[in-house]
């Protein structure tokens, strides 16, 4: 079974076939939010610092920080904002930027082993990341397209994935260390989607046995009830194996789906972790109160 370890200054998380699902926050991302992008073009971080320690708070394993703004200073800003990140939280980040500037110097200032957001199948691609990704010993998201575009057959985009996997590993990077992106469509304009996708996540587990990630809310784009939608994809997801996500955990019916999934898979031993979130605290005067309350006498 694969596990792709990445890691802060402190802390380890791991992705993996047989462990809880890991939930990777989406909200420090500058892209299609005009006040933050503005915020950060201009030094200000005061929004970076509140979604990193909101996202964390909910229940995020991992932050995905991006700071792809036009017309601005993108590698100073990214580094900046991940040392601020990181003083602040000691979840690990995945460093997201299609700018190789900008990732080699994230990848300058980040503590520990970070995970990159990402290289495609495109030759000049591969060529300029994959060295990033071998110097500085980090793990990398592999999209499934390359230089025709995002094909909406799943056996091309299977095909693409392999030859990332195989192209990293000519740099001598893991299998275990790339994070196979199979591209989820919204179901609003593609019928298939989902059925595609799930189909094309346990190829990826099955045959390339490596860990997997999406852009999950690209599923439910353009349609009514995006977080019911959102939930029930996870859900089914996590079921065909589907490791990772890049979301948002302050949406909570996306947060329980994935919690439920995790009892169903068997990644939740006893349900410690959804008792934990979903238990309603004892009423005050109530007998299970006194109980609690004559447990922290003898405890004192």
């Amino acid at each position: 079974m694969t596990d792709t370890l990445v890691s802060s200054a402190t802390k380890e998380v791991i992705i993996g076939f047989d462990r809880p699902f890991v939930i990777i926050g989406e909200r420090i991302n500058p892209t299609g939010r005009k006040l933050l992008a503005e915020e950060m073009k201009n030094g200000d971080y005061s929004r970076v610092e509140a979604d990193a320690l909101a996202q964390v708070a909910a229940g995020a394993h991992m932050l995905d920080v991006n700071a792809g703004i036009p017309l601005a200073d993108e590698p100073r800003i990214l580094a900046e904002t991940i040392q601020l990140v990181q003083s602040l939280t000691n979840v690990p980040l995945s460093i997201d930027s299609s700018i190789v500037a900008a990732l080699e110097a994230g990848l300058a200032v980040y503590q520990g082993k970070a995970l990159v957001n990402s290289v495609t199948g495109e030759e000049d691609r591969l060529e300029t990341v994959l060295p990033l990704i071998k110097k500085y010993g980090a793990a990398v998201v592999a999209i499934s397209n390359d230089e025709s575009g995002i094909s909406e057959d799943p056996n091309v985009r299977f095909e693409v994935a392999k030859k990332i996997v195989e192209r990293a590993q000519d740099y001598g990077i893991s299998p275990a260390d790339v994070v196979v992106d199979p591209l989820v469509m919204p179901v609003g304009a593609l019928n298939d989607a989902g059925r595609q996708v799930l189909t094309l996540v346990g190829r990826l587990r099955n045959e390339l046995k490596v860990n997997t990630t999406c852009g999950a809310s690209n599923f439910s784009f353009g349609l009514p009830n995006r977080h019911g939608m959102n939930a029930a994809f996870l859900s089914m997801a996590i079921g065909a194996g589907m490791t990772s996500a890049i979301t948002n955990p302050l949406h909570e019916p996306e947060m329980a789906a994935v919690k439920g999934a995790n009892v169903v898979m068997g990644r939740d031993p006893n349900c410690v972790s959804w008792i934990k979130t979903f238990r309603e605290p004892a009423a005050e005067g109530s007998d299970e109160a006194r109980r609690a309350g004559r447990r922290r006498r003898r405890n004192a």
